[in-house]
Parts: structure tokens; C-alpha cells; sequence
């Protein structure tokens, strides 16, 4: 089974959730619970609000993108999940970039686990 489609648009979604500012849409991309792997710390997340909170605090540090773009790289799939090594582009610029484990809900998909990678 391939989820590459259904990967581009998952992430061309959260393109347009991050371009509107919109933290409630991008909170909906993520599953309760996840988890956010990053050097030093691990962050469970068990409620919906804590990515929302998290986004709205940090929606400042976009306010200068008026383009957003995920360059992705589908590493492993299966019937329930996808693993994907994203580059996010913004005006055109690579940025950030994330590993992003992708879990199969009633529907779409949501984001299980996070994990950043040097750009």
C-alpha cells in the first residue's frame, strides 16, 4: 500500500494550517497521545491543547513566511502508519526539518511521534 499521496497532502494541509496562523488546524494534525523526541527532552503530549498552546505561543517566528512548502521523503510505510523525513521550505528556503511517524485515524492521518533532524 502506498500513503506517498496521501503523505504530500497531509503536509500540504499543515502548510496551509501554518501560513493562517491557525493553531487550532494545525493541534487537529496531531494525535493524542504524541510524543516529541528532541535532544535532551522527550514531551509526552495527552491533551489537544498542549500543541495548540504550543503553536499559538510560537506563530511569531512565522510571521515573516508568506510561503510555506514540505519537501518529503516517505522512508517506511504500512497499513497504519508512515515515516517521513520532511523538509519544510519557507519562501523557498529550507529551514526546518523533522521526522514524522504518522499514524492511520478514522480520518486521515495524524502525527504519533516528531522528531527533529539538522536541516
Amino acid at each position: 500500500m502506498d500513503h506517498t499521496d496521501q503523505t504530500n497532502e497531509f503536509f500540504d494541509r499543515y502548510a496551509r494550517a501554518l501560513l493562517a496562523r491557525d493553531a487550532e488546524q494545525i493541534a487537529d494534525l496531531y494525535a493524542v497521545p504524541a510524543l516529541i523526541v528532541s535532544p535532551g527532552q522527550s514531551i509526552a503530549v495527552t491533551d489537544r491543547s498542549q500543541t495548540r498552546d504550543f503553536f499559538a505561543a510560537g506563530m511569531a517566528g512565522y510571521d515573516d513566511v508568506t510561503d510555506a512548502a514540505a519537501d518529503v521523503a516517505v522512508l517506511a510505510q504500512t497499513g497504519h502508519s508512515v515515516w517521513a523525513d520532511v523538509t519544510w521550505r519557507y519562501d523557498g528556503d529550507p529551514r526546518e526539518r523533522y521526522l514524522y511517524q504518522l499514524v492511520a485515524v478514522d480520518h486521515g492521518w495524524q502525527i504519533a511521534v516528531l522528531t527533529p533532524l539538522e536541516a
